[in-house]
C-alpha cells in the first residue's frame, strides 16, 4: 500500500503536549492520524521508551531545544521517540519492509507516544525476535548511542580499559555489555546498589560514585564514555591513559544552552591534544539497528526495562523518568 492511499480520515489516540513544561501538560487526545512520506513506514504503535532527551523535549529547557522542536510549543506535540511496532502499510519508496513485519526504531519529530506513527525507514530495523514489544522499545536509541560512542568515537579494541560512567542508566547498561562483548576491560561507575547487577552485564570492575571519584583514582583507562557529565573536561582527561579517548554523552549547563559550552569546550581543547575529547552525538540508523539485533540474537546484549507503565499512565511515565535513577529504560505499552 502506498502513502497516497493512507490520507488519514478517522483520528487516533495520543499524548500530546499543548506547551512545554513538566508532565502536567500532557493531554490524552484524538488527534489525526499521520500522513506518510514516500520513505516512511506506518506503524501500529506497540510500546515506547521514555528517555532523558525525551524529558528535555517536553520541558523545552534548555531553551536552545526549542529551535529545532518549535519557539512557544512543540511543532509536533505527540511525545516520545523510540518505538516498536507492526507495519500496517508501506511508503511508495520502501523495499526493506512489508505490511505485518515487526519492527523497532526511532520517530524523533514524529510522536511514538501513539496509536500510529509515521518514521522514516531508515530509522527503523526488524525487531529483534527473542524481546517482546516493550524490550525492544527500551534498545534504539540507547542501544544506538552506546555503540557509536564506543565503536565509532572509542574505537574500543579488546583488551583496552574502559570506564562507563553512569553505568545503571538508559545507555550505560547497554554500554557495559557492548563493551563486554568487544573485549574490553570493563568498570562501571555507579552506585554501591548497582554494583552486582553490573558486573552480572559484564562489568569486571565497579567503582561506587558515593566513595570513590575516579577522576582522582590512580586507575587510567584506554575509553571513558561519560552519560552523565558532572565533571570537568580537565578532571576526566586525568583519568586517562596517554592518547586516549573521553565521550561524552550528557552534561550539565544551564536554561539558554545546556551542555552546548561544554561541547565547544571540548572541541577547543582537543586541538593539539594528547588525548582525543569526542562529543557523542547519536542517532539510530538502520545499519545500526540490525548490528544491535545480532548482538541481541547471540545473546551478548539484554535491553533493561527498570518500570513499565500503561498507555494511560503515560504522565507518571514521564515524572519516574524525571525523578532519576532509573535502572534502563521507563516504557509505555500502547
Amino acid at each position: 500500500m502506498t502513502s497516497t492511499q493512507l490520507q488519514p480520515l478517522t483520528p487516533m489516540n495520543a499524548w500530546v503536549a499543548r506547551g512545554y513544561g513538566t508532565p502536567d501538560v500532557l493531554e490524552f487526545a484524538q488527534v489525526p492520524r499521520p500522513v506518510m512520506g514516500e520513505d516512511d513506514v506506518l506503524l501500529r504503535v506497540r510500546a515506547t521508551s521514555v528517555a532523558a532527551g525525551d524529558g528535555i523535549i517536553l520541558l523545552g529547557r534548555p531553551y536552545l531545544v526549542r529551535l529545532a522542536f518549535g519557539l512557544r510549543r512543540p511543532r509536533v506535540g505527540i511525545v516520545g521517540t523510540d518505538v516498536s511496532g507492526v507495519v500496517e502499510a508501506v511508503g511508495a519508496r520502501v523495499t526493506r519492509f512489508k505490511v505485518g513485519d515487526e519492527v523497532y526504531g526511532e520517530a524523533l519529530g514524529r510522536g511514538a507516544t501513539a496509536e500510529l506513527v509515521a518514521a522514516s525507514a531508515d530509522r527503523l530495523a526488524l525487531k529483534p525476535a527473542s524481546l517482546d514489544f516493550a524490550e525492544a522499545a527500551a534498545l534504539p536509541v540507547a542501544g544506538c548511542t552506546a555503540l557509536q560512542g564506543l565503536r565509532d568515537a572509542g574505537k574500543v579494541q579488546a583488551g583496552q580499559k574502559v570506564l562507563i560512567v553512569g553505568a545503571s542508566g538508559g545507555v550505560g547498561c547497554l554500554a557495559v555489555q557492548i563493551a563486554a562483548s568487544m573485549g574490553a576491560v570493563v568498570t562501571a561507575v555507579c552506585s554501591a546498589s548497582n554494583a552486582d547487577w553490573l558486573r552480572g552485564l559484564g562489568a569486571q570492575h565497579v567503582v561506587d560514585y558515593a566513595k570513590t571519584d575516579f577522576t582522582q583514582a590512580e586507575e587510567r583507562y584506554d575509553v571513558i564514555l561519560d552519560m552523565i557529565g558532572d565533571r570537568t573536561i580537565p578532571e576526566c582527561r586525568r583519568a586517562l591513559t596517554p592518547g586516549g579517548t573521553y565521550i561524552s554523552g550528557a552534561g550539565k549547563g544551564g536554561d539558554w544552552f545546556g551542555p552546548m559550552p561544554r561541547v565547544f569546550g571540548m572541541m577547543l581543547r582537543s586541538i593539539g591534544a594528547s588525548h582525543r575529547l569526542v562529543p557523542l552525538a547519536a542517532r539510530a540508523t538502520a545499519a545500526d539497528l540490525d548490528a544491535l539485533r545480532v548482538l541481541v540474537d547471540a545473546g551478548t546484549l539484554r535491553p533493561v526495562i527498570d518500570k513499565r507503565f500503561a498507555f494511560d499512565a503515560v504522565p507518571d511515565a514521564y515524572r519516574a523518568q524525571a525523578a532519576g535513577h532509573a535502572r534502563g529504560r521507563i516504557v509505555v505499552a500502547v
